[in-house]
């Protein structure tokens, strides 16, 4: 079944859970909604008056489901996961932690691949970056010794916006913070996933900074950040975005986790897609398999 997306924007609701359902009071006119707990895959909060009980947690965490808290700026400051994501947990992290130093730099020349393939597939058939992009991906190395994603993803961000001089960073003006967003809601989606497979968070295949609790997650972001980047330019060209992300903005950016992903032969919503990705990082790490089911571009 495919999880719900659950955003909460409005100042002075209230959550609550009753009978297994969450419960969303509004204290307005429409009252209350119900959301059966088992169906809610991500709930994401962006309001500083929204109050909860500490059965919205705890419930929502026993049937799987991800926690994202916005800060002031209205950007995901935090993340709640389960910490028992599945029944045989410890031998999953006992074979992620014994993983060797080749096997992570394969899987991690896949990423590497898959990702600068969907740059390509971003800017379409038709722009003239589009063959040597994709001429790049063929040329990534175990762990990717030349560093061919940072060279690749200059020529890209150089053009993703067409003739408008645009520049990637975190901190820079829109439509930098509806990207932030969009990865930060997918990473979220991909933390949850990977917990599920019964992996540590923590312990990535190529990130590595001590400070970083999902550096897994951000291993796993990487083929899937260009469905985010099709869907801000996509909102961005149609509607524009201010410096701060309105309702409407955060909400169309949330679609993305149900864009159609291509995985392993086999398509469906982008959401469920990363559990497919995340089983196949097991088998690999258990030397069961040396592919990773990755997005197809």
């Amino acid at each position: 079944m495919i999880k719900r997306v659950v955003e909460i924007s409005r100042g002075g609701a209230r959550l609550s859970v009753r009978n297994e359902q969450l419960m969303v009071e509004s204290g307005e006119a429409e009252g209350c909604a119900q959301i059966p707990c088992e169906d809610v895959g991500l709930l994401l909060v962006d309001n500083r008056a929204v109050t909860y009980t500490h059965a919205v947690f705890t419930t929502l965490l026993r049937h799987g489901a991800g926690v994202v808290l916005c800060g002031e700026d209205h950007q995901p400051a935090g993340m709640l996961l389960p910490l028992a994501g599945n029944s045989v947990q410890t031998e999953r992290m006992r074979i992620q932690l014994g993983a060797k130093a080749p096997v992570k730099k394969q899987l991690w020349r896949q990423v590497v691949q898959a990702k600068i393939r969907h740059q390509a597939a971003v800017l379409g058939r038709e722009h003239g970056l589009y063959e040597p992009l994709r001429a790049m991906a063929r040329g990534v190395r175990s762990g990717d010794a030349g560093n061919v994603e940072a060279q690749a993803s200059k020529r890209y961000w150089g053009a993703y916006l067409g003739q408008l001089n645009f520049r990637r960073r975190i901190d820079g003006g829109p439509p930098n913070n509806l990207l932030n967003y969009g990865y930060t809601v997918v990473r979220a989606a991909a933390a949850r996933a990977l917990t599920g497979a019964g992996l540590l968070c923590s312990v990535g295949i190529h990130h590595c900074n001590k400070y970083n609790a999902f550096c897994l997650a951000d291993d796993m972001v990487e083929p899937f950040r260009g469905y985010v980047e099709r869907k801000a330019r996509e909102i961005w060209e149609k509607d524009g975005v201010g410096e701060e992300l309105d309702q409407g903005a955060k909400a169309a950016m949330l679609e993305v986790l149900y864009e159609r992903a291509a995985i392993g032969g086999q398509g469906g919503p982008l959401m469920v897609g990363l559990h497919r990705t995340a089983a196949s990082l097991v088998r690999c790490l258990a030397g069961e398999a040396k592919e990773l089911e990755l997005p197809e571009a």
